[in-house]
């Protein structure tokens, strides 16, 4: 999979070269090219934001930059994504399909956002993340970038997947590691016992007390 992803900001993304994801890149499953938007400026002084036409608070990113930087990487694979508030809320299943394309391009809005004729000229995918905004796109992308690549092929094992949080359609059950007694605080029996058909019985029916007692609307 290639993943380019424009913004103003690019030492934004320096976590994207760590644990997971670092291995990934090395080992070829995922491909991420920072591009800065800011190098397609036709302004002297490299601007690439503006006061809104009708007035308002704050600034809006100019068309032709973004534009410029979206046309130097675009293919006939490519899926555009831009994270914005306005989007579909993020989850596993939209997380998965993204992660069965080609090509993604993340296009990173900032201050009060993009002008329109972005959105009307290239259709990106709108994605929120939660109903609240942020200052800028480059964490919600962070965030869509490493989930939908724990779903590439090869990049954490296939068991992983299956046991984790709503991909049964409830939340994970409780883990532990050792020691099995810390400050009182011990480790279930059960998970000590080497009884794999009790430890599997134990884990399911605490996976849906945590989700009734969290998020009950998951069992609906």
């Amino acid at each position: 999979m290639k993943i380019d992803i424009l913004t103003l900001f690019p030492e934004s993304f320096s976590y994207l070269n760590s644990s997971i994801l670092k291995r990934a890149q090395e080992s070829g499953k995922i491909e991420i090219n920072i591009i800065d938007i800011r190098a397609f400026s036709l302004d002297k002084h490299k601007k690439c934001d503006d006061y809104p036409f009708g007035g308002g608070a704050g600034m809006l990113m100019m068309v032709q930059p973004v534009y410029d930087a979206v046309k130097s990487v675009l293919d006939e694979n490519a899926t555009i994504v831009m994270p914005s508030p306005s989007g579909k809320t993020l989850n596993v299943e939209s997380v998965k399909q993204l992660s069965k394309q080609e090509h993604i391009i993340f296009i990173c809005g900032h201050y009060e956002g993009l002008d329109q004729r972005i959105i009307d000229i290239f259709h990106p995918m709108e994605i929120s993340i939660g109903d609240y905004v942020l200052t800028g796109g480059e964490l919600p992308t962070m965030v869509i970038v490493d989930a939908l690549s724990r779903f590439v092929s090869g990049v954490i094992s296939e068991e992983s997947l299956k046991e984790e949080s709503f991909s049964s359609g409830k939340l994970e059950y409780p883990q532990y590691t050792r020691p099995a007694d810390f400050m009182g605080y011990k480790v279930p029996d059960v998970l000590l016992s080497g009884n794999h058909a009790e430890i599997e019985k134990w884990r399911k029916k605490q996976a849906i007390e945590k989700t009734k007692a969290v998020r009950p609307d998951l069992l609906k």
